[in-house]
């Protein structure tokens, strides 16, 4: 059978945890960053878990974590 291709656009977005979950990046991070609280800023530089819902159709984008 041959290699799977990772989607490029897929493997910048996500991550994998070192206990296997798909990590994602949060949304509105550079939009008006000025006018944010800091501790928003804090909440949006991190990195939170994937949706249930999403967790099959990513993992077939990215076949052999990133």
């Amino acid at each position: 059978m041959p290699k799977l291709k990772t989607h490029k656009g897929a493997q910048k977005r996500f991550s994998i945890s070192g206990t296997g979950k798909i990590l994602r990046t949060r949304g509105p991070k550079s939009h008006l960053r000025r006018n944010k609280a800091k501790a928003m800023k804090r909440l949006l530089a991190s990195k939170a878990p994937l949706f249930k819902g999403d967790k099959k159709r990513i993992q077939r984008i990215i076949p052999y974590g990133v």
